[in-house]
């Protein structure tokens, strides 16, 4: 049962990634929510859903969740980690908000799925202990890149909106923003990490972006707090099995986010994926689970 424990909590998190993505679409859809005050308004959440959250793990697990921030996390070094990880999660944030507003999941999906491979590419590239054959890494993006290429011709001509370019850089800022964190939490508790970061993220938000509160509804109150728990428990899950399994295992137990989320996106958004998509997010998978059990995973 200890075995299995892992893998059952590792598709949990997968799960809560799945359903924040298919209820941020939902607000940003059908509540007139434009994409930088939505950036505004989720951190909001997520920092106000942090401190329930922080009480009761740290209660029933406090040698995991405990609030802690070590001397050496204001070293010089590690405060430029910490700044990339602002930069990184603030414009990837931006992008994929952008992204989500206008254009559908299931659009979106095959490029998010390159997600995981890049957080496998920065693994690779910052950790030692996370190296092995990087051909086998540079062949499975490779492959990956031209089935997300394969995914966006439409007769014969190569066809990337804005929307799509704007998902796949935020993805890639997502990935280094997640593959950057692990040189911090031996310094921070995963809850304690989490919302440094985002609090830091709101006040650059808030000191840039005008939001009418007054404005947003009481249900779009009641979403966005519903995303805020998602959100906190999602990322406390992933960076403590950053700490037990390492980046590489942690990002292939979470690859089942794209089944939940074609599932959900089906259900409550109506969306069918297109052959191309599924087609296409099968291939990228493929490459993703290759690139993880290649390297020992």
């Amino acid at each position: 049962m200890a075995k299995l424990f892992p893998m059952s909590l590792a598709a949990f998190g997968a799960f809560l990634e799945a359903a924040g993505t298919i209820i941020e679409k939902k607000i940003l859809r059908k509540h007139n929510v434009d994409s930088k005050s939505y950036t505004v308004l989720e951190f909001i959440a997520i920092l106000a859903a942090a401190i329930p959250v922080f009480l009761i793990l740290s209660v029933f697990f406090p040698q995991i969740f405990a609030w802690k921030i070590t001397p050496e996390a204001f070293q010089l070094k590690n405060l430029l980690i910490f700044l990339a990880i602002i930069v990184s999660a603030l414009f990837a944030n931006l992008l994929t908000f952008y992204a989500l507003k206008w254009e559908k999941v299931t659009e979106l999906e095959p490029i998010r799925l390159l997600q995981p491979l890049f957080v496998i590419l920065f693994a690779f590239i910052l950790y030692s202990a996370e190296r092995n054959t990087p051909m086998n890494i540079l062949a499975a993006a490779l492959i990956a890149s031209l089935a997300l290429i394969f995914s966006h011709i439409k007769k014969h001509h190569l066809q990337f909106n804005k929307y799509a370019l704007a998902a796949i850089f935020g993805s890639i800022l997502f990935a280094l923003d997640l593959a950057l964190s692990n040189f911090l939490l031996p310094f921070y508790s995963p809850l304690s990490l989490y919302f440094t970061r985002s609090l830091v993220v709101l006040i650059i938000c808030f000191t840039f972006i005008k939001v009418n509160f007054k404005a947003q509804k009481r249900q779009t109150w009641l979403y966005l707090a519903v995303v805020g728990f998602i959100w906190v428990i999602y990322r406390a899950i992933l960076y403590y099995s950053y700490t037990v399994k390492g980046v590489i295992f942690t990002t292939l137990l979470f690859m089942l986010t794209p089944v939940f989320i074609y599932i959900m996106s089906y259900l409550y958004l109506h969306e069918k994926p297109n052959w191309r998509n599924i087609l296409a997010s099968i291939v990228i998978l493929a490459c993703i689970l290759y690139a993880t059990f290649a390297n020992g995973a």
